[in-house]
């Protein structure tokens, strides 16, 4: 079995204790002691010198916690989406929920600093969902994405709680600067934006910078360009085009 297909049996597992009525298995227990074990031995692989029990014990002593900022979110898309018609229907066919919860997991082995498994877990979750979020992301509660399809959320993003993004938007990353001397990439810097309490951007928007904040309460219109900040309670929209209807006669 490949490292790949591992990480997704030990993610399987993680969902299994977030939401046991989609992804456990009729009948089965000890979904926990089943992700310590595998993960432990994951992590003696990949953090050699680093004490694997006490990383897999934090991880698993989180589980409670992220179930509860998961059952805000699957609350946030409920109350959100007027097409939702249950709570368990959001947990068992929104994609943006599966790939939130997938990020949720995967963040807390970010912050552990766990390697390549968070990354894994979030590219499975994007193959899956088509939602590209990567597990540096800080998220806060309340966390709806409506669609998903094309979404891109970078690894320095912060983002605040209850916040709704639609389809195709981006929080990303403007040009990336260089070592004057080597010329690589300059690493280990904030390089994609801040979206705080409270905001909505709507589909296909692309907000772009390390130093750009959407200020609270704002809303961001569909396919919106922006590389600077907007402040609290803002509206920001493009000038519609004036249509032009002609008869097929």
């Amino acid at each position: 079995m490949t490292l790949p297909q591992r990480i997704a049996r030990i993610l399987r597992q993680g969902l299994a204790a977030m939401h046991p009525c989609v992804y456990g298995e009729l009948g089965a227990k000890d979904a926990i002691s089943k992700i310590a074990r595998d993960l432990e031995r994951e992590v003696v692989l990949l953090c050699p010198g680093r004490d694997a029990k006490a990383i897999v014990a934090e991880f698993t002593a989180s589980l409670p916690e992220i179930r509860r900022v998961v059952e805000t979110d699957i609350t946030a898309a409920y109350e959100g989406d007027p097409a939702a018609s249950s709570r368990m229907e959001v947990v068992m066919s929104y994609p943006g929920l599966l790939a939130v919860t997938i990020h949720r997991i995967a963040h807390v082995l970010y912050e552990l600093g766990v390697p390549i498994i968070p990354r894994i877990m979030s590219e499975l979750a994007h193959s899956k969902t088509g939602i590209d979020i990567h597990p540096g992301a800080k998220i806060g509660e309340r966390f709806f994405i409506d669609h998903g399809t094309g979404v891109v959320i970078g690894e320095t993003c912060v983002i605040g709680r209850n916040v709704k993004i639609y389809q195709g938007v981006t929080l990303g990353a403007k040009s990336f600067d260089r070592d004057p001397v080597s010329g690589t990439l300059v690493k280990g810097i904030k390089r994609h934006p801040n979206v705080e309490d409270n905001v909505v951007i709507y589909a296909g928007a692309t907000i772009l910078g390390g130093d750009t904040v959407i200020g609270h309460d704002s809303e961001i219109g569909g396919s919106v360009w922006l590389i600077e900040s907007v402040p609290p309670n803002s509206r920001v929209y493009n000038k519609p085009p004036a249509p032009v209807i002609k008869s097929i006669e």
